[in-house]
């Protein structure tokens, strides 16, 4: 069983400027985020944009609707920026039933050496093996269905909506 990982930018894989102080993508830090966790699970990562959620287009989430439908495999996990993943997440949902999707960030880039990436991206491998067809957020240690999910701002964490 292999699971895809779609990278589409995010908070994730920004690195920082020393001499300006701006953020910016240069390469994928997942690679070296799998090998960091001793990863054994057979993935397969491929690039579809770098850029911050917050300048995702219509377009950009097309794209990342049609890889996902087209995609070989059903276990799939999305790297996104976290201010509007929920908005890809309902892109998704609302056309691909028949495939387990987890969309996951990070509040702090990997690079900074304190980011919550790493566990996220942890926690997204295993919720992707274990939760039914379906398209989820992983954040935080927990998941989150699709439509039940919010980013509070405040807080910086992710919160359900309505506690079942």
């Amino acid at each position: 069983m292999s699971i895809r990982i779609f990278i589409t930018g995010g908070t994730f894989d920004k690195e920082y400027n020393e001499l300006n102080g701006e953020l910016f993508f240069k390469d994928s830090h997942l690679p070296e985020m799998l090998k960091l966790g001793r990863c054994k699970i057979d993935v397969d990562i491929r690039t579809l944009m770098m850029i911050d959620s917050l300048t995702m287009t219509e377009e950009d989430r097309e794209l990342i609707r049609h890889q996902c439908e087209t995609a070989d495999a059903d276990k799939i996990i999305i790297t996104h920026g976290t201010d509007t993943m929920t908005d890809t997440a309902k892109v998704l949902a609302e056309s691909i039933l028949n495939k387990t999707i987890v969309l996951t960030g990070a509040m702090i880039p990997y690079k900074f050496g304190s980011s919550d990436g790493l566990f996220n991206l942890g926690s997204a491998i295993a919720f992707v093996q274990t939760l039914p067809k379906g398209v989820y957020v992983a954040m935080n240690g927990r998941y989150f269905n699709w439509d039940n999910v919010r980013k509070n701002r405040q807080t910086g964490e992710f919160i359900e909506l309505n506690k079942a």
